[in-house]
């Protein structure tokens, strides 16, 4: 399986046509922002776009007096949405769906939502083709399944107030004949709902967002996963590469590539987690 991963070919290059209709290539464009080519169509998931520092830290989070994004996108917007014919947004936190990628996607390119209140945000946002993925569609051959989460833990979610301000979020499993299958987990802690879509999609590939985002006052309660839901996926997905991403780029994620990397070879699962680097391709 890992044999299959041609990782030095496509590294921190823009994007270039698939070599097969049956190839799976995921680019990590910049915190949750991903590109993933599934035989032959092109997807953008969960699209940050704005410039280094365009806004404001989120408030009372993990250094919030840091501006967003702390990077720069690793080539021009132009180029991200090169051959992108479908959006994917999970949920619509400005991190993962800002003002610059409002502005800068076509109006006409079909927008998938995992509710109907996010696809009635996108269409007063001047979309035009939103559609809310309630269990499975399929979109130019690739059948698209949504999965549950949890955008943090269940003290967390205990206060109602807090459980809105948070609201919910939703993953996606990306799977066509004679290819590999991508499960796109989303923003959220480790679940019995992630249990059960690694038990029923059988993904070869799990893209996991593990910065470890902090909100202050609940600083041993991260509101995405981190090191150990990273080694724990190792486990539950014992066939699977996993894909770490969502570090680095925003200002309440906890958890940097290079600790997440160090962790990893400490715990000898070096060969099954990848952690791209802004820009870089993953080719499966």
């Amino acid at each position: 399986m890992l044999a299959s991963l041609s990782l030095g070919a496509f590294a921190a290059t823009a994007w270039s046509a698939p070599a097969t209709a049956t190839s799976v290539k995921v680019q990590q464009i910049r915190n949750a922002t991903v590109k993933i080519d599934f035989a032959g169509t092109t997807f953008l998931v969960d699209p940050m776009l704005s410039d280094q520092g365009a806004f404001p830290g989120f408030p009372g989070t993990y250094r919030s007096e840091l501006r967003n994004p702390l990077v720069a996108l690793p080539f021009s917007v132009k180029e991200v949405l090169d051959s992108v014919e479908a959006v994917v947004v999970t949920h619509t936190h400005t991190d993962h769906w800002d003002e610059a990628a409002q502005k800068a996607i076509p109006k006409s390119l079909p927008v998938f939502t995992q509710n109907e209140a996010d696809a009635k945000l996108i269409r007063s946002q001047g979309f035009q083709d939103v559609r809310v993925l309630t269990g499975s569609t399929t979109f130019k051959g690739v059948k698209l399944s949504r999965t549950g989460g949890q955008h943090g833990t269940d003290l967390w979610f205990a206060d109602p107030a807090r459980a809105a301000f948070m609201g919910p979020v939703m993953g996606v499993v990306f799977a066509a004949p004679q290819a590999k299958t991508v499960y796109v987990a989303g923003d959220t802690v480790w679940r019995p709902e992630v249990d059960q879509a690694l038990k029923l999609h059988k993904p070869d590939v799990v893209i996991l967002n593990t910065g470890s985002a902090l909100v202050s006052g609940f600083e041993e309660h991260p509101i995405i996963m981190g090191k150990q839901d990273t080694l724990q996926a190792t486990k539950a997905a014992s066939h699977a590469a996993i894909v770490a991403v969502h570090m680095d780029a925003v200002n309440h994620m906890s958890l940097t590539r290079k600790a997440l990397r160090e962790f990893v070879q400490d715990q000898k699962i070096e060969q099954r987690v990848l952690i791209p680097e802004d820009g870089e391709t993953l080719g499966f």
